[in-house]
């Protein structure tokens, strides 16, 4: 079963409803599956229609079949084909909004600068760039007449983008969307199946990628660097796992430099339902083969770390976890818990660090050893909040500030009536993307690293917080612009 959790700005995550066999009715349901080797044979379309299936989507560039079956016996019927590798009930990612709770914290009214710039309450994209300084070494491209020449592009694999919003529209480059026609429930009929339509319906994306390459009343911290879109979830706020690995791979064949994805969900390799045993190796292995074909085509992958609170090195934690927030007396967890894609080899992943402490993560903020890459300012609720937990004391501006779509309602936690279009959120989703922008930057400035050689860079960079040297809160240290494009 997919834990289908996304790391989302909001703290609140949520499993989809998974329901693999019931007494009742057999119900039609979407499968994963994976081939032996990277590749689909030329019998794939016979293999599933003998076990009682219909593909839906192929994913040739890492033997991956989505697969549609309202056959009770279907994974089954597919144990005899020798070469299937693994099969599993296709897991959902959810966005969840998190509602203020009465007058709990108050909304910041946000007022510009003498400049009319959000600069100096940007803590986090100041301490990243050393106050701007890191601008002058590599904004991730050129200016010349009004137009921007992009030496790096990002891409944003989330809920879209605001493609019009005056601090983004100069460095949008495009995108895709993977969302079908009626959205994944079908009945959705603002979803047209269109694969132009990158509108962020939730805001997310567009926060998300304001922290990359902002530029104008805000600032990214490349914020001259390009930015793409891969619009995943569906107005929903939800999306199985097939068009997120298929995203990741459009974006190496698009030639992205770096991606980031501010999200992440929960795999669980042995687990029962009824009675019936289960696994998610073929949701897992297909993560893996998406990720290894990315860095394969020179594309350096930033994941957020997650925002429950967890230990990842703690294995038995994770299943806890899962047993305690989303099993029953009919469904079990059983097997090594795994996150993904930030448990994915040669993923960056991004613990979430603030502003008011060099020792203490987010308090939200998944760590562990061997899990954390680097650090970066996702924002909290302020020490206050930290020391009391009474969400009375919640000061939103310890979160990260950024844009959000003009033509949505303002968050709650931000309230600007002249200029709309930016919010405070945090979350490991607000710490990833700083470091996406970081990998950007560096790319620009040296094009011929190769994926491997921009994290060693951010690593060897990085400031050490928390205890000397690595650890399990901050990895190698918080990462920082400035110093990776000065060494120092």
């Amino acid at each position: 079963m997919g834990m289908a959790i996304v790391t989302s700005s909001i703290l609140a995550l949520s499993l989809t409803s998974f329901n693999p066999q019931t007494s009742a009715a057999p119900l039609s349901k979407n499968y994963l599956i994976a081939y032996n080797q990277s590749s689909l044979p030329k019998t794939y379309q016979t293999d599933i229609k003998n076990a009682g299936g219909v593909v839906i989507n192929a994913i040739p560039e890492i033997g991956g079949l989505e697969v549609r079956s309202s056959n009770p016996n279907f994974l089954s019927n597919l144990k005899s084909n020798s070469s299937i590798i693994a099969a599993n009930v296709e897991m959902h990612y959810k966005l969840d909004d998190e509602q203020p709770a009465g007058a709990d914290g108050q909304p910041v009214t946000l007022q510009p600068d003498k400049n009319g710039t959000y600069w100096s309450s940007q803590w986090d994209i100041s301490h990243l760039t050393n106050d701007g300084k890191s601008y002058k070494i590599e904004s991730g491209g050129t200016e010349a007449n009004g137009m921007v020449t992009h030496k790096a592009i990002v891409g944003v694999i989330d809920t879209g983008i605001d493609a019009n919003h005056p601090d983004l529209k100069a460095n949008y480059v495009g995108g895709e969307s993977f969302v079908p026609k009626g959205g994944y429930s079908g009945d959705d009929p603002s979803e047209t199946g269109n694969p132009n339509d990158v509108l962020d319906r939730e805001g997310h994306g567009t926060h998300v990628a304001g922290s990359i390459a902002a530029n104008g009343k805000i600032k990214g911290v490349g914020p001259d660097l390009g930015i793409r879109a891969y619009r995943i979830f569906d107005s929903s706020g939800s999306a199985p796992t097939a068009p997120i690995v298929e995203a990741v791979i459009q974006s190496a064949k698009d030639k992205v430099d770096v991606v980031n994805m501010s999200l992440g969900g929960y795999d669980n390799l042995k687990y029962e339902f009824n009675g019936s045993k289960y696994s998610d190796i073929a949701d897992v292995l297909l993560w893996k083969r998406a990720v290894k074909y990315a860095l394969n085509h020179n594309v350096t992958i930033v994941a957020a770390a997650g925002n429950e609170s967890l230990n990842y090195a703690d294995k038995k934690s994770l299943t806890d976890y899962l047993n305690a927030n989303y099993g029953d007396t009919n469904l079990v967890f059983k097997g090594v818990t795994i996150e993904v894609p930030g448990g994915s080899p040669g993923v960056i992943t991004v613990s979430s660090s603030n502003e008011w402490s060099k020792n203490q993560l987010a308090f939200y903020s998944n760590y562990g050893n061997s899990f954390i890459t680097v650090a970066a300012p996702g924002g909290d609720n302020g020490p206050k909040y930290a020391g009391t937990g009474d969400l009375n004391d919640r000061d939103f501006t310890y979160r990260s500030l950024s844009t959000w779509p003009t033509y949505l309602e303002p968050y709650f936690t931000t309230i600007d009536p002249e200029h709309p279009g930016y919010a405070y959120l945090h979350g490991t989703s607000m710490a990833s993307p700083k470091v996406a922008g970081i990998a950007g930057v560096i790319k620009a400035a040296h094009p011929d690293y190769k994926p491997a050689q921009v994290e060693a860079l951010i690593e060897k960079t990085s400031l050490d917080y928390g205890k000397p040297g690595h650890d399990q809160y901050f990895g190698a240290g918080e990462a920082n612009a400035y110093t990776s494009l000065t060494g120092k």
